[in-house]
C-alpha cells in the first residue's frame, strides 16, 4: 500500500471538499497510510477525526504565505509519502518537490499554470483531461477517475416540520447558491408548477437574491431554503423529483446523489450531466437556462410514475456499476500501484469509458 499525502486548500463546504473527507476516509477504511494537511475550518477536522483521521492543518494563504511549505515540508520529511494528492490550485502550488509523486485533482477547467509542477493531473471527467492535454500536458499524464458517493440512505425529512403538505409533490434540489448552479432558473420553473414546494439546500452569495426572486414570483410559500446541509439523505427520501438545473457543472456529484438515494432525477444539460445522464433512462436532460422545459419535466415525473420509477432503476444500477466508494478506491489505488511500479501509461480498465 502507498503512503499518501492529502492536501486540500479549500473553503469550508463545498463540492471539491466534501470529495477531499470521502476520498480520505475511504484510503484509511481500505487500510492506506495518510496524511491530511487542510485549513482549520471546524466541519472538516471533525468529520476527519469522526473518522479515524488527524489532521494537519495550514494557512494556504497565497504568494505571501511562508508558513504553509514549512508545515508541508515538515510533513514530508516526517511522513515519508510516495503520492501527494493535491486539490486546487493553492494547495497543488504549495506542495514542495520531493521524493515523491506529485498528483493533482482536478475537479473543474482550471488555470493550469499552478499545476505545472505536478507529474500527474487526476481528472473528474473526459472533458477535464482534454483541458488538461490542450493546454500541454501529455496524455500519459493525464488520468479521469470520476467522484464516487458514499451509500447512504435515511428516512424521509418530516414535511410538516417544513410546512409543505404531505400530498404536494416535492422538489428537491442542493448546492452553492452560486450564478453557475441557475437555482433562478429552477425558481421560474417551479412557479410554473402551481402545486410544487421546492426545499433547497445550500448556502452561498446569491440567497438572498433567489429569496426576493422566490417573492416575486409568488411562490416564497412554497419554498424552503434549508442552508448548508452535510447530511442531506432525509431530504432526497422525502422528495418526489431531485433537479440539478446548473448551468455549468464540470462533473456533477450531485447527479451521483440523485442516482444514488433513489429520486428520479432532471438536469440541464452542462458539461458533466450531458456526458453522465442517459436522456431518457436514467434521468432527463433539459436545455440550459429553459425554465419552461424544466416545468414540462417536473410535471411529466409529476404525471408518470412509471417513467419515474424507471429512471431510478436505471440510475441506481448507473451508481453501483461505476460511482460507488470501492468502485473509486479501486481506480486510485490501481493508479497509485500503476504509477509507482514505472508505468507511463493510465492503468487499464480503472477509467470509465471516452465515450458511450
Amino acid at each position: 500500500m502507498p503512503r499518501v499525502l492529502q492536501a486540500l486548500a479549500g473553503a469550508p463546504e463545498g463540492g471539491a471538499e466534501m470529495h477531499f473527507l470521502r476520498l480520505c476516509l475511504a484510503l484509511r477504511r481500505a487500510g492506506v497510510e495518510q496524511r491530511v494537511v487542510i485549513r482549520p475550518h471546524p466541519k472538516s477536522l471533525e468529520v476527519l477525526r469522526a473518522g479515524g483521521i488527524e489532521p494537519v492543518t495550514a494557512r494556504f494563504g497565497g504568494l505571501f504565505d511562508r508558513e504553509t511549505g514549512k508545515v508541508l515540508r515538515r510533513e514530508i520529511a516526517d511522513f515519508g509519502p510516495d503520492i501527494a494528492l493535491t486539490y486546487m490550485s493553492r494547495a497543488s502550488a504549495a506542495m514542495p518537490k520531493g521524493d515523491f509523486l506529485h498528483l493533482a485533482r482536478l475537479g473543474g477547467y482550471y488555470d493550469l499554470k499552478y499545476y505545472r509542477r505536478c507529474d500527474h493531473m487526476v481528472c473528474i471527467t473526459p472533458d477535464i483531461k482534454a483541458h488538461c492535454v490542450k493546454h500541454g500536458f501529455a496524455d500519459s499524464r493525464v488520468h479521469v477517475i470520476p467522484n464516487f458517493v458514499e451509500d447512504h440512505r435515511a428516512p424521509p425529512q418530516d414535511r410538516v416540520a417544513l410546512e409543505t403538505p404531505p400530498e404536494a409533490p416535492l422538489v428537491f434540489a442542493l448546492g452553492r447558491l452560486h450564478e453557475n448552479k441557475a437555482f433562478d432558473i429552477l425558481l421560474e420553473a417551479v412557479a410554473k408548477v402551481p402545486a410544487a414546494y421546492l426545499w433547497l439546500a445550500g448556502d452561498g452569495p446569491l440567497r438572498g437574491r433567489l429569496e426576493q426572486q422566490a417573492e416575486r414570483l409568488g411562490i416564497a410559500g412554497r419554498v424552503r431554503f434549508l442552508g448548508w446541509q452535510h447530511d442531506t439523505a432525509p431530504y432526497f427520501a422525502a422528495a418526489d423529483v431531485y433537479i440539478v438545473p446548473s448551468r455549468h457543472e464540470p462533473l456533477g456529484s450531485v447527479v451521483l446523489e440523485g442516482w444514488m438515494a433513489g429520486v428520479p432525477m432532471i438536469a440541464a444539460a452542462s458539461q458533466g450531466p450531458s456526458w453522465l445522464v442517459r436522456d431518457g433512462d436514467d434521468g432527463l436532460l433539459v436545455p440550459i437556462d429553459d425554465a419552461a422545459a424544466m416545468a414540462a419535466a417536473i410535471q411529466q415525473l409529476i404525471g408518470d410514475p412509471q417513467t419515474a420509477e424507471r429512471l431510478v432503476q436505471n440510475g441506481r444500477r448507473r451508481y453501483e456499476e461505476g460511482f460507488t466508494e470501492a468502485v473509486a478506491v479501486r481506480r486510485y489505488l490501481t493508479l497509485f500501484d500503476s504509477l509507482m511500479a514505472g508505468s507511463d501509461e493510465a492503468p487499464r480498465g480503472t477509467g470509465l469509458p471516452l465515450s458511450r
